[in-house]
Parts: structure tokens; C-alpha cells; sequence
């Protein structure tokens, strides 16, 4: 029931999802807590790393390493490496990619090629780069032996600032990569990396007794921590004294076990594997983070769930993408050539999700991803004062749920733009520029010059009653006359006949009360019409009804039609040419609606294919939402993408994605333009969007007519006596249009400038021009008379609310 028990609705992909009033935490609460909001932003996992980079021990952003490479931006490659790769220049040439492993390219060919890539940057001519090492701590760190792991605890350790000695058992540092044949790793570039450790003030004590008994208790005493690469004898004095390098377990890091002596650290890590250098720099890496964290006496393990490789939530589509082998160098030996790395970079998918984005031009437009207007849209709610630069952002959407049905973590983007105006209204922060005129129309529709709820003449009780929505009447007033018409020839127990509007807009807007106000005045009408059947031809009607009156029967006008067949004197069509149907986007849960539809085609003979966006998939034309409102330039992007979906003519069974479509330019029909054709229109594709002024007229007559012709009402046509003659050229038509400025505006403004109201003479034009406040708007008229009436020249209008 409406009323007090007044519940929100939200279009989420198992129905209509509701919520009463005080239950639901992201429609109700006007404001969402800093908590609220964090969780609506895991929802969207556009910032989950990609599988390569989740995979990797120490994390190397290897898609934007890739994405740098495929353009040949070798500089740039290169300090995407040393932001996370220690000692690239060798690690580049050594690393053994693991992250091939969970590589999205398997998928359609083969893995990525990563360590050759690497290798390819590392021999190109390394950038200058700048080390700025934090400043000096005076605690003092001995790492043991200088093996990758260790050499990698000493290079983060002593960026942060740590006294860091490094005890080799050799000659030298890094004695074991000088090991490695120079075809693979090259002397001079171990020596160099190696050099800049020297360079951030580490020591180096070289042919060191690490065996010796003493030697490590010498170190615990001298050192404030001391790290033991792996692999290390744990048994000292027959008892485990080396803590690992995190300690206790972590959910993720199986067989973690703590083991003693708090200063001593060594290897924590299950899985590690000594044979792979990425594994060994990831040791080191997480044995400096450990150590840190010591020496600041904070929790080694707090926050470190992603240390190490972890499953990402990131989805990428791989659908579309062809099927591609590993580009082959020529020279196996030396590797890629810099023209075969970029070839084999460029088969990268540069996996990203998206898929919200990709679907929806709303989203699109204003270029980032829910997760950060997520954000947006919080800030804009908690401003208290000064300009609210989300308020575009949040009147744009059209509500329409596409990016809730093609987000793997269903993110309802729709249910947050919603709240957000529910909040903007309840606080007084809504601009009337944004949904006014179309809340107008709505009062318009629902006033006694349209609204209407009659039983059918010569009955006094309905079965059912009919309720075609504004907008079939709006678009297409004969055709309601037609199926009405049609009903009442067709069913039995008396159908009724009720005008007017469901109320969406006042929904769409976040204007509560003035929706409960409307809808609560359909529900009396409907009761006292004794609750029958309501037969509905709009889909946005079918959705409202469906959510706010479940106790009255609905169905459908195109069940029916499905149901008891198609008018007896209509003629099967022969040899008609494919359409390509548009299914709404207020039907997208409405698989039962969608296939009375299709069956309805099929039975009339006419051919249909189906768009790409169909069904759970339909695209929304600008109108739901009101974005049309709110946003007209978007809206004609998003009629314009619709539009191009296929060259073929339209069929669809929505009045305003007709009338949308059309004045895209896209011959399109409604559905009942097949089943009630006209000999007066023999091409109905070619029919022209009525103009807003022409939608009131059209409605107006239409009640007009009807009370005329069946109920002998003496309903009057539009009183012309009471109107005032308005000459306008095809160009300003277009420009009242484009303004949302309706023909009885004027006749209002120049009406009252005419009997006595201001108005100025301009000699330059020879014009005059006035001006009236209406509503929350102000038109300005330039105009002159003529002999028949007035000519009118331009016309402009501000709506807005001035406030102290």
C-alpha cells in the first residue's frame, strides 16, 4: 500500500528490491558514515590489482611496466620497475616471471612474455635516478651474507633511513651473482646496482665467519636486529631462536611460526622458493618490513594480508579477445629485440574491469569508475556550505540499474545517485533546473485537464481498467483511442479507463512526499474504481505499479494482447523488412514482458533481430532518470549510441524510446503502430517526435475527445478564445525546445505583458521583450505584434530558488 508504509524501490538484478523506511542503510540514512562508504567502495574493484601483479612476491606493476613497453616508453618502463624492484638492472635480467602463472592472456593464447620483456628494458640505457633515503635512524641492522635476500633487506633498510652492515662470507658483495655467467648477468651492472647500496651509507664487512659459533651472538650484541637470509640452520643451542619475518601466522601465510630470539630474522614464508630470485629479493623485502616494524615497536603483522602473492578481485572480460600466441624472438639467447618487446607488450589485455564503465555512457561521461564517485557523491552530500560540485554527477544517472547487471559485485550506482537527491531534497539543495520542468509536466498530467478514472460507458463496475501512462498519450493519442477501443471488444466485466502519470518523475527526482502525494491519489482512484485489473502499457508504469500497489492486480497490455490475439481484422504481414527490437530498460527484470513482446512480432508476421543490448542488457534512452532533465547533451549521447546499435528501422514498445530514437534521427516504430495501423500513415518509422508543447496538446485532446465520444461528457477542446495566437518559425521552435519552454509559457508572459505588465522596446531590434516568473522560473519573451497575434523572436528562462 502507499502511505505510511511507504517503501523505497531500487531495480537490482533479482527484481525490485524494497525497503521500509527505517531498514534500508543505503537508501533511508540520508548521509552514509565514513563505514557505509568504505564498504561501498570495496564494492568496486577497478582498483584490485591485476592478476600478474597480485601474483608477483614483491608486486611489480607489471601493466603499466607492459603498457609503457608496448609504446616504447623505455624510460618510463624503467621506473616502473625501480618503484618496487630492487636492484632491477639484475633482477630485471634474472627474474623468473611466477606471475606468468596467473596470467588473464592464457585465457585467449598464451601468457605474457613478462621476464623477457624485463629483460629487454633492463638492456636499453638505464634513466638518471635520484635516491632520497629517509633520514638517518640510529638504530643499527646486520644482515648476514649478501645473497639477493639479503642484499634486498639492506637496499630498503637503508632508505628508510637504518645503519645497515652487510657480512659476506666473500671476497666481495654479491659474490654469488658475480657467479652467474656474464651472458645473463653482466659484471659490471651487478657492481653498479651494488654501488648504490654503498651510496646510502651501507657498510660492508667482507670474508666474514658466519659459521663461527660466536658469530652470531657477537652480532645480537653489537646490532639492534639482525637478519639471517635464507636457507639458515634454525637449531641454535638445540632450541629455535629466529623469529620469522612474520610472526604470528596470518590467514594467508600458512606454516608462520614464531621462533625466538626477538632480534634475529630470518625466512617465514611457506612457500618460499631459495631457486627463484623474485622469491629471494620477496624474502628480503619481507624481512626489512619486519624488522622496521620491530624497531618502531609496532605489530608485525597488522595489515600485511597482501604481503607476498594474494587473489585479486579483479574481473576483466576476456569475451572479445583473440586468441594470440607469445611473440618468438629471433634470437632465443639474446632475447627480444626492442621491436619484438614491443610486439609482444602489445598483446596485453591491460586488464582493468570496467565493465559498469563500458556498458553505460552516464558512467562514461564523466571519466572514472563508481568507487570514486562513490566518493564524490559523500563529499557532496557533507558539504555544508559552498558549491556542491557533484550535483551534475548525481542528477545524470538514469536510474536504469545497467551497471548493478553487468558489475561482477553487483555496485547499484543507481541506489546512490538516488539517496543522494532524496538528501539534496530534504535539505534544500536541489536546483528546480534540474528535475523541475519535468515535475511540472507530471502535475500536468495528474490535474483535471488530463487525469481521469471512468468506468467503461454503459457499465457500473470494471474488471479491468486501463492505464496507458502519459506518454502513449503523450506520443501517440490515437493509438490509445485504438487499443481502448480494442479492450473493450476483447474482455468481458467492463474495462475501465484511467489518465495520468505513475508519478515517476517525482521518484526519479527524490521528491518523497510530492510521489507519495500523487501515487496515494491513484490508490484512492483505483479503490473506489473497486480494485480491478489494472491493464498497463508502460513499462515505467508496470514497474511503479508492480513496487507501490502489490495489492492491485497488474498485466501487462502486451500479456494480453499475447494472450487473446491481435485485432480481428489485422492483417498478417508479407515479406515486411527486419526490425531491430529495442526492449526498454524498465523491463530489464521483465523476461516474461519481453517475450510477449517477441511473440506478439512473430504472430504479426513481422521479422525482428535482436539488438547486442537486449533483455537484462537494454540500454536506457535518456528519458529514465530524468536525464533528458537534468543533462540534455548526455542525453543525446546516450539516444545516439542506442541509436547506432544497428542500421536497420526500430520496433519498440516504449512511447518515449520511440519518440527518443526518432528525434535522433533513427526511424523507429511502436509496436502499436503494427498491430493498429492507420491508412493515414503509411509510414509510421518516418513519424517525428512530438515536441513538449505538443505532448500537453496531445493529452488534453485526447481526454477531450474521449469524454466526447463515449462518455458524452461535453469535455471541450483546448479554449481557443482563452488562447493567444503565437506565430514562431521552425528555428525558434527548435530553440523552445532545446529550453524546455512550453507555448502556454509564453502566451502567460505576453498575456500579463499585455495588460499592464513591464515590457521594454528594443529600437535597435525593433522588438519587445518581457519577462514573468512562473513557478521557480523566470521567462524572458522578445516579441512582437502582428496582425493575427504575435511573433515571437527568442525566448530564455532561468529556474532557480534564490535564498538568503
Amino acid at each position: 500500500m502507499w502511505g505510511e508504509d511507504y517503501q523505497v524501490a531500487c531495480i537490482t538484478k533479482k527484481g525490485v528490491g524494497r525497503f521500509k523506511g527505517n531498514e534500508s542503510p543505503s537508501l533511508t540514512n540520508l548521509i552514509m558514515d565514513q563505514k557505509e562508504l568504505r564498504l561501498l567502495e570495496s564494492r568496486c574493484i577497478q582498483e584490485e590489482p591485476p592478476e600478474c601483479a597480485a601474483a608477483c612476491p614483491i608486486h611489480i606493476d607489471a601493466r603499466a611496466f607492459i603498457a609503457n613497453v608496448s609504446q616504447g616508453k623505455w624510460e618510463e618502463a624503467w621506473k616502473i620497475l625501480r618503484k618496487t624492484m630492487p636492484f632491477p638492472g639484475i633482477l630485471g635480467r634474472i627474474c623468473d616471471a611466477p606471475c606468468k602463472e596467473r596470467c588473464k592472456r592464457r585465457e585467449a593464447g598464451q601468457a605474457i612474455e613478462i621476464g623477457m620483456l624485463e629483460r629487454a628494458c633492463v638492456k636499453t640505457q638505464a634513466p638518471k635516478q635520484r635516491i632520497y633515503p629517509l633520514p638517518e635512524k640510529d638504530k643499527r641492522i646486520a644482515v648476514v651474507t649478501g645473497k639477493l635476500s639479503g642484499l634486498t633487506a639492506a637496499w630498503d633498510l637503508s632508505r628508510k633511513g637504518y645503519k645497515v652492515t652487510v657480512f659476506e662470507m666473500g671476497a666481495e658483495l654479491g659474490e654469488n651473482l658475480l657467479s652467474m655467467p656474464k651472458e645473463i648477468l653482466p659484471h659490471d651492472m651487478v657492481r653498479e646496482e651494488i654501488d648504490i647500496l654503498f651510496s646510502l651509507g651501507v657498510e660492508a664487512v667482507l670474508n666474514s665467519s658466519v659459521e663461527d659459533e660466536k658469530f652470531l651472538a657477537d652480532l645480537l650484541s653489537r646490532f639492534d636486529a639482525v637478519y639471517l637470509p635464507p636457507p639458515w640452520p634454525s637449531p641454535i643451542n638445540g632450541e629455535g631462536m629466529v623469529m620469522p619475518v612474520q610472526a604470528p601466522p596470518l590467514p594467508l601465510r600458512e606454516g608462520i611460526e614464531g621462533r625466538g630470539r626477538e632480534k634475529l630474522f630470518s625466512e617465514g614464508f611457506l612457500h618460499y622458493n631459495p631457486k627463484s630470485p623474485v622469491w629471494q629479493a620477496a624474502e628480503g623485502r619481507w624481512a626489512a618490513t619486519s624488522i622496521d616494524r620491530y624497531l618502531q615497536k609496532v605489530s608485525l603483522t597488522a595489515g600485511r594480508e597482501k604481503d607476498g602473492p594474494f587473489p585479486t578481485r579483479l574481473y576483466t572480460n576476456i569475451d572479445n579477445v583473440p586468441y594470440a600466441l607469445a611473440v618468438k624472438p629471433l634470437d632465443s639467447e639474446s632475447g627480444y629485440t626492442p621491436e619484438e618487446a614491443i610486439q609482444e607488450a602489445s598483446r596485453c589485455l591491460h586488464c582493468e574491469c570496467l565493465e559498469c564503465v563500458k556498458a553505460c555512457s552516464y558512467l562514461d561521461h564523466f571519466g572514472s569508475y563508481p568507487r570514486k564517485y562513490a566518493r564524490e557523491i559523500y563529499n557532496n552530500s557533507s558539504i555544508v556550505a559552498g558549491a556542491r560540485q557533484a550535483n551534475k554527477l548525481v542528477n545524470s544517472c538514469n536510474l536504469c540499474g545497467l551497471c548493478e547487471t553487468v558489475c561482477p559485485e553487483n555496485f547499484a550506482m543507481q541506489t546512490l545517485c538516488l539517496k543522494a537527491r532524496r538528501d539534496m531534497v530534504q535539505k534544500g539543495k536541489m536546483p528546480p533546473s534540474a528535475h523541475e520542468f519535468a515535475l511540472l509536466d507530471m502535475q500536468f498530467s495528474n490535474s483535471d485537464q488530463f487525469a481521469m478514472a471512468m468506468h467503461e460507458p454503459g457499465h457500473e463496475s470494471s474488471a479491468y481498467i486501463f492505464f496507458p501512462g502519459c506518454q502513449v498519450c503523450a506520443s501517440s493519442p490515437g493509438k490509445v483511442k485504438s487499443v481502448y477501443a480494442h479492450l473493450r471488444q476483447t474482455l468481458t466485466g467492463g474495462v475501465g479507463l484511467m489518465l495520468g502519470c505513475c508519478s515517476a518523475p517525482a521518484f526519479w527526482a527524490g521528491e518523497e512526499e510530492l510521489f507519495q502525494k500523487q501515487s496515494s491519489m491513484w490508490q484512492s482512484k483505483w479503490v473506489d474504481l473497486g480494485r480491478p485489473q489494472i491493464i498497463l502499457a508502460c513499462s515505467t508504469c508496470y514497474k511503479i505499479f508492480k513496487t507501490y500497489l502489490q495489492e492491485a492486480p497488474i498485466i501487462s497490455l502486451w500479456s494480453i494482447l499475447d494472450e487473446t490475439g491481435l485485432p480481428h481484422d489485422f492483417t498478417v504481414l508479407k515479406d515486411a523488412a527486419p526490425l531491430a527490437l529495442h526492449d526498454p530498460c524498465t523491463t530489464r527484470y521483465e523476461s516474461a514482458l519481453q517475450t510477449n513482446v517477441r511473440n506478439l512480432l512473430q504472430k504479426m508476421g513481422q521479422p525482428f533481430l535482436e539488438l547486442k543490448a537486449k533483455r537484462e542488457h537494454a540500454e536506457c534512452c535518456g528519458f529514465g532518470g530524468l536525464m533528458q532533465n537534468a543533462n540534455p547533451d548526455l542525453a543525446k549521447t546516450v539516444i545516439k549510441r542506442l541509436a547506432g546499435q544497428s542500421l536497420a528501422d526500430y520496433v519498440t514498445y516504449c512511447a518515449v524510446c520511440r519518440d527518443n530514437l526518432a528525434g535522433a534521427g533513427k526511424r523507429t516504430v511502436h509496436i502499436l503502430d503494427l498491430i493498429f495501423r492507420e491508412d493515414s500513415e503509411p509510414d509510421p518509422a518516418a513519424r517525428k517526435r512530438p515536441g513538449w508543447s505538443q505532448r500537453q496538446e496531445n493529452r488534453l485532446r485526447l481526454k477531450n475527445n474521449l469524454l466526447n465520444e463515449l462518455w458524452a461528457k461535453g469535455g471541450e477542446d483546448t479554449k481557443q478564445n482563452d488562447r493567444v495566437v503565437l506565430n514562431i518559425s521552425s528555428e525558434v521552435w527548435q530553440v523552445l525546445e532545446d529550453r524546455r519552454i512550453l507555448v502556454t509559457d509564453l502566451e502567460e508572459v505576453i498575456r500579463h505583458a499585455e495588460t499592464g505588465g513591464r515590457k521594454f522596446f528594443n529600437p535597435d531590434s525593433g522588438h519587445f521583450k518581457t519577462s514573468l516568473k512562473l513557478y521557480n522560473t523566470t521567462f524572458w519573451v522578445e516579441y512582437m505584434p502582428s496582425d493575427d497575434g504575435f511573433t515571437i523572436y527568442n525566448a530564455y528562462s532561468h529556474r532557480m530558488v534564490v535564498s538568503a
